[in-house]
């Protein structure tokens, strides 16, 4: 696969509001492609083109670039999305260290970013913009239903553990936000680590009687598959992101039975979310993941707001994205006042349904939760 290239969407397009012209909208998608996390941006891209296509309209040109997960070439095609191509509006990043280091800069050029993952902390409080929309969470909330979720198991004294980088540190506050029980040990790792000894040595001595972490992509599938060969049997919990579909299939045997939080499950039920698994499963040949539903909802809110503004016309298209008036893969979708999904965060359990390793929902962990900085936000 290639790491650039463009696509424009030519299905036929459907008729439109005869108050919105037929100008078209150009989108610049900067997501991980290539190295670590690259199934993570393919995902989001994927669910975010099917969309697209779905919605019949070719007056939409999504030009698609590889930012490698590097923050500096990721700024590179910023600008040169913005002052090259001209685009109206972004989307795709998937870590937060590549979101605060675009996301403040296009927003300040008076360009719409739409984001389908990253959800760092400071773009939800005080950083906030009218021209940033988070379509899939504040980072903290997964991890806050974790949280929660331990509460109501009864754990005690978890061992947690991140890396260091802004999205680690907001899940572990998220975390301890909610969890009212004691800490058995505390850990930063690096950004892609994969051999997690030492953490593992730390958790068997620390007395801990649950272990939570947020360790994202190859870096979850390494520290997981070294904890069930290490012995220690204590319970694990943590956030989708650890264990989601495109992550499962490698982990293994060793994830079944972990309960993890997330927004959204394959088995939500509505007519949205039954339609998107299996329209994504005919396209692509694979069941979709946590992202594959954040790219397709982020392609679905902007094509919601087309169909009453047009970009050029920013207030009126501003207040078309605010409305969310689209079908969501989690069903009702509003934004808080900082442009944060209001939302339920569900528990999950790792099964296996036939030869595949998917989730299922068995709870609700937080029920229509907004993140904790949305105070801080002055719109």
């Amino acid at each position: 696969m290639k790491t650039s290239f463009k696509v424009i969407s030519t299905v036929l397009a459907t008729a439109l509001s005869a108050s919105v012209a037929m100008a078209e909208t150009k989108v610049g998608m900067i997501t991980t492609l290539s190295g670590g996390g690259a199934g993570l941006g393919i995902d989001v891209r994927d669910g975010f083109m099917l969309a697209i296509s779905q919605s019949g309209r070719d007056d939409i040109e999504v030009v698609i670039e590889d930012d490698q997960r590097k923050p500096d070439v990721a700024v590179q095609l910023a600008d040169k999305m913005v002052q090259s191509e001209k685009v109206d509006v972004l989307t795709g990043i998937i870590w937060s260290n590549l979101a605060m280091a675009v996301v403040p800069s296009v927003t300040a050029q008076g360009k719409f970013y739409l984001s389908p993952n990253a959800g760092p902390s400071q773009l939800a409080g005080r950083g906030c913009n009218q021209n940033y929309f988070n379509v899939a969470w504040q980072n903290d909330n997964l991890h806050e239903g974790a949280g929660a979720y331990a509460n109501g198991a009864g754990y005690q004294k978890t061992f947690i553990l991140a890396p260091n980088y802004p999205a680690g540190k907001d899940a572990l506050t998220g975390y301890k936000r909610f969890f009212k029980g004691d800490l058995a040990g505390e850990l930063y790792t690096k950004l892609g680590q994969t051999d997690y000894a030492a953490e593992i040595a730390q958790i068997r001595a620390s007395g801990a009687d649950s272990v939570f972490f947020f360790l994202p992509g190859g870096m979850g599938i390494a520290f997981l598959k070294q904890y069930a060969d290490s012995g220690v049997d204590l319970p694990v919990v943590g956030p989708a992101f650890s264990f989601d579909q495109g992550i499962l299939q490698a982990v293994g045997d060793a994830a079944l039975g972990v309960v993890n939080t997330s927004q959204w499950n394959k088995d939500i039920e509505n007519p949205t979310n039954a339609a998107f698994v299996e329209s994504f499963a005919a396209e692509y040949g694979r069941l979709p993941s946590l992202y594959a539903s954040q790219g397709f909802d982020t392609a679905n809110l902007l094509i919601s707001a087309l169909e009453k503004a047009d970009v050029s016309d920013a207030d009126a298209f501003r207040a078309a994205l605010k409305a969310a008036e689209f079908d969501s893969t989690r069903g009702d979708f509003a934004f808080g006042n900082n442009h944060h999904p209001v939302q339920t965060i569900y528990a999950r359990e790792v099964i296996k349904e036939g030869d595949v390793f998917t989730n299922k929902v068995i709870g609700v962990a937080l029920e229509n939760h907004a993140d904790a900085y949305a105070a801080e936000c002055k719109m």
